[in-house]
C-alpha cells in the first residue's frame, strides 16, 4: 500500500485528536471508573477501528483491509496478556484506583511511542534483509512454546519485578514516599522530588517493550505494510485503558488465554518460515490472509469458551468443598454441643 507523507502525517494528526478527546471527556478528572463507562469506551474504540479498517477497505481495496483487521485482532488478543502485567504494576506501586485511569493513560502513550521506534526499526531491516523473516518465525514458535510451559507449571502467585530502566530512575531521581494527586514532581524543602505516579506511569510503558518483542514480529507476519502495522498496534494499545477496567474482573477466569496465544504466534512463526522460503523460491504454500484471520479468531473463540467452561467448573469444585467444609464444621459444633450437655447432666 502506497502511503504518502500526507497520509502519515494527518493519520498521526487524527489519532491524536482521538487521544485528546479521550482525555478532555473521560480522563480529565480523576476517578474511579465504572463498567459501564469502561464498556462504552471500549465500544467505541472498537467501533473506530472498524471504521478506519473500512476506510482501508473502500480506498485501499480488500488485502490492506484484511490485513488491518487481523493486526487489530492479533495486537489486541496480545494487548490483553499486557493486563495481568499491569495489574501487577497497580498493585506492587499500591496506586489509588482513582488514579489508575491516569496511569494508564499515560503508561500506553509512551509504549505506542515506543513501539513506533521498534515498528521503523523493524521495517527498515526487513526492507533490507528478507531472511529476517526466518529469524522472526523461529522466534515466535520459540515464545510460543514457552508460553505452553509457562502455562503448563504450577506457579505461585507473580510479582512484578522492576526493570533496569526503573531501578536507574529511582536512584538517579529522589522520590516521596506517597502520592501528590496527578503530579509527577513535587517541590519539599527546596528540592524537587518524583513522585511515584511517574515512576509507575514509566513502569506501565517501559513493561509494555517487553511484550512488543513478540507482538511487532507477529503483525509483520501478517502485513509488511508499516502504515498498517502502526495504526493496528495504536487502535489496540489506545483502547487498552478501558479494557483494563472491563474486563480486570474477568482475567482470572481466562485460564486458557496463554495456550490460545501460544497458538497464534506459533501460527504465525509458521506462516514466517513460509514466507521467507517463499521469498527464496522455494515451492512452498504460503498463508493468505483470509486463512490467518479464520484461525486467529477461531483460536480466540474457542479460548475464550473453553475457559469460561473450566472457570465455571473450578468455581463449582470450590463452592462444593465450602459445603463440605461447612456442614463437617456443623457437625462438629453438634457433636462438641452435645458432649457439653452430657457432662453437664452428669
Amino acid at each position: 500500500m502506497d502511503v504518502s507523507l500526507t497520509l502519515w502525517v494527518l493519520t498521526i494528526l487524527g489519532l491524536c485528536a482521538l487521544v485528546a478527546a479521550d482525555f478532555f471527556i473521560g480522563g480529565r478528572k480523576p476517578h474511579e471508573v465504572s463498567i459501564k463507562e469502561a464498556g462504552i469506551w471500549t465500544v467505541v474504540w472498537v467501533a473506530l477501528a472498524g471504521l478506519f479498517g473500512l476506510g482501508l477497505l473502500f480506498f485501499g481495496g480488500g488485502q490492506p483491509a484484511g490485513e488491518f483487521f487481523a493486526g487489530f485482532i492479533t495486537e489486541k488478543s496480545l494487548s490483553v496478556d499486557n493486563l495481568f502485567v499491569f495489574v501487577l504494576i497497580m498493585a506492587k506501586f499500591a496506586v489509588p484506583s482513582i488514579y489508575q485511569q491516569r496511569v494508564l493513560m499515560v503508561g500506553v502513550l509512551i509504549a505506542l511511542v515506543l513501539r513506533a521506534g521498534f515498528i521503523g526499526a523493524g521495517a527498515a531491516i526487513i526492507a533490507n534483509f528478507s531472511w529476517v523473516f526466518y529469524i522472526f518465525g523461529a522466534f515466535l514458535i520459540w515464545t510460543a512454546w514457552k508460553l505452553i510451559q509457562e502455562a503448563r507449571a504450577d506457579e505461585e502467585e507473580e510479582e512484578f519485578e522492576e526493570n533496569r530502566f526503573l531501578k536507574l530512575v529511582e536512584k538517579r531521581f529522589p522520590s516521596t514516599d506517597r502520592y501528590h494527586g496527578t503530579k509527577l514532581f513535587i517541590v519539599e524543602n527546596g528540592k524537587r522530588l518524583m513522585t511515584p505516579m511517574l515512576i509507575v506511569m514509566l513502569a506501565i510503558g517501559t513493561t509494555d517493550v517487553l511484550f512488543a518483542l513478540d507482538s511487532i514480529p507477529a503483525i509483520f507476519g501478517l502485513t509488511q505494510d508499516p502504515y498498517i502495522v502502526f495504526t493496528a498496534n495504536a487502535f489496540a494499545l489506545m483502547g487498552l485503558r478501558q479494557l483494563y477496567f472491563l474486563i480486570g474482573g474477568l482475567l482470572k477466569k481466562l485460564v486458557h488465554l496463554s495456550y490460545g496465544l501460544s497458538v497464534i504466534l506459533g501460527f504465525i512463526g509458521v506462516k514466517l518460515v513460509l514466507h521467507a522460503l517463499h521469498e527464496n523460491g522455494v515451492g512452498v504454500p504460503e498463508i493468505g490472509i483470509p486463512v490467518s484471520l479464520g484461525v486467529i479468531c477461531a483460536v480466540l473463540v474457542v479460548t475464550t469458551l473453553t475457559s469460561l467452561r473450566a472457570a465455571k467448573k473450578q468455581a463449582e469444585a470450590e463452592a462444593e468443598a465450602a459445603a463440605v467444609e461447612r456442614a463437617e464444621d456443623a457437625e462438629d459444633a453438634a457433636v462438641t454441643d452435645a458432649a457439653e450437655k452430657s457432662g453437664a447432666r452428669a
